[in-house]
């Protein structure tokens, strides 16, 4: 990035990131996760979709870190919002910073007033690291877990409501239906396109496993999933029911038929995330789902000398 020297460590290189790269900052965010929780989350497809967001230009919006061997030591990523990541051997020497400083000047290069990290709670430093640098909480995240000793029971579909697989030719009414309801809370619609590289079009989506509830039809209800081989079990990618068709019922039928589905297929577990602009935790927990670990949305203000601005979730994407 023009206009900002990354300030290193001796011995350690920044450069930018290639698609040749993806399966290294996979390894490494493997690692982190694994470091933090025990056990992974993100597979590669997440990675891919993230490094190809709208308006994210590899050579000027990420930056990667290795050592004098080669190493991949930390990397970091800036476009409405940011992620940085630093391998557990390598903390304590100030790649953070120097990355969290990069995010902020190329945000305000691109002019962005304000600039969002998501932390989980149980990472100290980097919690530490944010509120020091005058980042504020916004909006708590939470991975929430459905164990499956024994297959689930599902309940009767309310009336008139069918229920099935995913199958071919689904992929664009299911963007509708999602986008019409994240509409409610998101910043912005995404494109198919977009979408798709989130979804349908991962590696690890599980159509099989990916349920959808139709009305007279239409389809009206959307829970879609991804087998991530590095957990041995299911994720949730995406929950969604039409407005008219809501407190039916119906988001606890696809969620509970998306659950007896990975359990047929041997997993254990399965779960989703979400965060409290979505208003949707409740829900969760209604249908046996609890919290594995929970995670902070911090915000700056880039125009701020001192305090922040009054800001809402929704102003940005996460």
């Amino acid at each position: 990035m023009s206009g900002f020297m990354l300030r290193l460590p001796p011995g350690y290189r920044a450069r930018q990131t290639t698609a040749d790269d993806l399966g290294d900052i996979h390894r490494l965010v493997m690692l982190c996760e694994r470091e933090l929780y025990g056990q992974v989350h993100t597979d590669l497809g997440r990675i891919a979709a993230d490094l190809a967001r709208p308006g994210l230009a590899p050579e000027l919006d990420t930056r990667l870190i290795h050592d004098r061997a080669g190493q991949l030591a930390a990397r970091a990523w800036v476009n409405r919002r940011s992620e940085v990541d630093v391998h557990p051997e390598h903390r304590g020497r100030g790649l953070g910073s120097a990355l969290l400083d990069w995010a902020e000047a190329r945000a305000r290069q691109t002019g962005s007033t304000r600039i969002v990290q998501t932390v989980p709670d149980n990472d100290r430093n980097a919690v530490a690291l944010l509120r020091s640098r005058g980042y504020e909480p916004m909006v708590t995240e939470w991975l929430l877990e459905f164990l499956m000793p024994e297959e689930p029971t599902v309940p009767e579909p309310p009336a008139g409501i069918t229920v099935r697989p995913f199958g071919p030719g689904d992929e664009h009414d299911a963007h509708q239906v999602v986008e019409d309801a994240f509409d409610e809370w998101q910043q912005r619609r995404k494109t198919y396109q977009e979408w798709a590289r989130h979804t349908v079009e991962r590696p690890t989506f599980a159509p099989a496993m990916s349920t959808l509830a139709f009305a007279d039809g239409q389809l009206v209800g959307v829970a879609l999933s991804l087998d991530l081989p590095d957990t041995g079990e299911g994720y949730i990618e995406q929950v969604a029911v039409r407005r008219d068709h809501r407190n039916r019922g119906i988001a606890r039928l696809l969620l509970r038929t998306a659950f007896r589905s990975f359990h047929q297929q041997g997993r254990q577990a399965c779960t989703l995330g979400t965060h409290s602009e979505t208003g949707a935790l409740n829900l969760y927990l209604s249908v046996g789902m609890g919290v594995r670990h929970s995670s902070t949305v911090f915000q700056k203000d880039l125009t701020a000398v001192h305090g922040t601005a009054d800001i809402r979730a929704a102003d940005f994407e996460y």
